[in-house]
């Protein structure tokens, strides 16, 4: 992986690290893995669900991307998911939609750091 490449990612709260050591050094694998993020629908179904107020639904998705980001070591992100799960599974729908705007903003960095990396 370029210099360049690893620096955009560990900007955008990437554990490249962690990420290559669960990917026992392959940078293809994790170039593969990475990209593949960029497809997942979580965070679309995400929102979707709390625009409906379907809590399950939306602890599916909120769970799903989260270990997807655990997977990926997408930190920042991850922490957030977690947060958010936390709150979905107590109930507080409002406090989960309320997390919304950082994780969007989050989503949003990681995934076009993704996009710059390997373009």
């Amino acid at each position: 992986m370029e210099q360049q490449a690893k620096q955009i990612l560990a900007a955008a709260g990437i554990d490249l690290d962690a990420l290559m050591d669960r990917v026992m050094g392959s940078e293809a694998l994790a170039r593969r893995l990475l990209l593949r993020f960029l497809e997942d629908q979580n965070y679309a179904n995400l929102q979707k669900a709390l625009e409906a107020g379907d809590v399950q639904a939306a602890i599916a998705a909120s769970h799903g991307l989260k270990g997807v980001c655990a997977n990926l070591s997408m930190t920042g992100l991850h922490r957030l998911l977690a947060r958010q799960v936390e709150l979905l599974r107590a109930g507080d729908l409002a406090g989960a939609e309320a997390l919304m705007p950082q994780i969007g903003q989050e989503y949003r960095q990681t995934a076009a750091a993704v996009e710059e990396a390997f373009a």
